[in-house]
């Protein structure tokens, strides 16, 4: 095709600037004001974004309380996880459906139960929620949104009519689908494998929510277009600059945030602003900060575990790899022994590393209860002394005073005591002896655990609370403790209201007292509730 000579492409914009010299004065005006307005009614687009990301959460949501839902009912009887299913589902408006090994469905909350929530139907509702569909669909339409499959409840309500129970059963991991239903909000359902022997659960949430903010933020900004259509020149740069601008530079934050392309965005928090703007520039700001922490202190663990399993998996690879050179008995034997030594490691490690990111959830839901805290700790003891925990070291039990119950609950502190019988045992020297002292200091129950081994330097103290820390005696052998056992243990003490100290001994003998102090039932009943 032919290049315009270039006269012709210089005078074309002077043809269409004297097209606008020609433009009444108020034509100009309307001009003017469309301008701010088209850039105000551009923020409407920016809401696909705001949309993306509450699904996102919304998926992490759901995958986190599928996962949390199958290991509660995986150990449960079939009463209990009918009673579960209702529960949960009533309180968090879900839909729960269990399938058997067969793919059968033998259990559903909506039928257990009054259905926690109505998908609308569309063919009733007024002018207003149809305008806002449609609206939906416009700006799916202009941002060129993925489309989303229709939800329909399948005739069979069989596991293999779900395709994420599918998935989930054959991959054995959670599996999470978005669909939408015919008035246009999103359903987000989640699968997850319950137990080991096939069963699935799949749950089905209405986030009818995610539309209503989204068609509400877009409705007021609509209303703010609307409105800047009828006012001044003036008025018409005011709004953009004080709306507009600040909202697009939270945007494009919020959206650089939320690919990850910049480790330290900075969002701005407009501290000269006090108005709803500021508000939500400084809630992103808050958000953005939380959410750095929360991953930092996921890829923290991450790694901690990552270092503390690749020692053990180095050992294992050498020891199976020198078993096919070597011909020695004796050797083979060692070799066998140190292979055996390893995988038990590894095993420890993955189970106390379960445990410990399992149990923060596992407190919050968890029901608190009376329990004597002087008979769990003869309990503990007199099992270990049966099993011969010990050893050669002996423990003897002192109670000073009237001991209140404890609210709390019982399995966990059972947990921490033991952690510390054990920590106490290893420091011990043979024939040693470890005092429990169980009183009442002034409406707080403490159990102190003290040894006779070589105490705790004051500086390192705050250091045995930390994971992974593990200081352990010469003669003990390698890799019998994950450093995980105290951390757990204050974790465990602080969710109860309480605390988990270390001090020297009051007797001045050598040797640490480890302190697990609980408030007594009275003052604790209501932080438990």
């Amino acid at each position: 095709m032919a290049e315009a000579p270039l006269a012709s492409r210089v005078t074309m914009p002077l043809e269409r600037m004297k097209l606008l010299d020609r433009l009444s004065l108020t034509a100009r005006i309307l001009a003017v004001n469309i301008l701010p307005l088209a850039l105000l009614g551009g923020g409407i687009f920016y809401l696909d974004s705001y949309r993306a990301q509450l699904l996102d959460e919304r998926y992490k949501l759901a995958r986190i309380e599928a996962q949390i839902t199958a290991e509660a009912l995986a150990g449960a009887t079939r009463e209990r996880q009918e009673a579960l299913l209702v529960q949960i589902g009533k309180e968090q408006r879900m839909r729960l459906r269990m399938f058997d090994a067969e793919g059968r469905l033998w259990a559903d909350s909506f039928e257990l139960a009054e259905p926690s929530f109505t998908i609308d139907d569309p063919s009733d509702d007024e002018f207003g929620l149809r305008f806002a569909r449609f609206l939906d669909q416009t700006v799916d339409t202009v941002v060129s949104a993925q489309p989303v499959p229709e939800y329909i409840e399948p005739e069979g309500q069989t596991a293999d009519s779900w395709p994420e129970l599918v998935r989930a059963r054959d991959q054995g991991l959670s599996q999470i689908e978005l669909r939408q239903a015919a008035d246009r909000t999103p359903i987000i359902t989640a699968a997850a494998p319950v137990g080991l022997n096939g069963a699935t659960l799949l749950t089905t949430r209405n986030a009818v929510d995610i539309t209503e903010a989204v068609r509400s933020a877009r409705s007021t900004l609509g209303i703010g277009v609307g409105i800047a259509l009828f006012a001044s020149i003036l008025l018409s740069l005011f709004l953009a600059r004080t709306i507009v601008k600040p909202l697009q530079t939270l945007a494009k934050a919020a959206q650089r945030v939320r690919l990850g392309r910049e480790r330290q965005v900075e969002v701005p928090r407009l501290p000269q602003r006090r108005d709803e703007i500021g508000l939500l520039a400084r809630a992103v700001s808050d958000m953005t900060d939380a959410l750095r922490q929360r991953i930092d202190a996921v890829e923290h663990f991450a790694a901690d575990v990552a270092h503390e399993i690749k020692n053990p998996l180095a050992s294992l690879r050498s020891a199976v790899e020198s078993l096919a050179r070597v011909e020695d008995p004796e050797l083979r034997a060692q070799l066998l022994e140190i292979a055996t030594h390893d995988v038990r490691r590894i095993d420890r490690l993955v189970t106390e590393i379960s445990d410990a990111s399992r149990v923060d959830a596992e407190l919050s839901r968890a029901t608190f209860e009376l329990f004597d805290m002087a008979e769990l700790v003869n309990n503990i003891v007199a099992t270990r002394k049966n099993r011969q925990f010990d050893g050669d070291v002996t423990v003897e039990i002192t109670r000073s005073g009237n001991v209140p119950l404890v609210m709390g609950v019982p399995v966990r502190i059972e947990r921490v005591v033991e952690n510390l019988l054990d920590n106490a045992v290893s420091f011990s020297p043979k024939g040693g002896a470890i005092l429990i002292e169980i009183a009442n200091d002034d409406g707080c129950i403490t159990v102190s655990v003290c040894d006779e081994g070589p105490g705790i330097p004051e500086d390192a103290r705050h250091k045995v609370f930390e994971r992974f820390h593990s200081v352990r005696p010469e003669d003990e052998d390698f890799g019998n403790h994950s450093g995980l056992g105290l951390a757990m243990g204050k974790t465990i003490a602080e969710a109860h209201g309480g605390s988990l100290s270390v001090e020297d001994r009051v007797d001045g003998k050598s040797g640490a007292c480890l302190i697990l102090a609980l408030p007594e039932a009275d003052n604790s009943r209501s932080e438990a509730q």
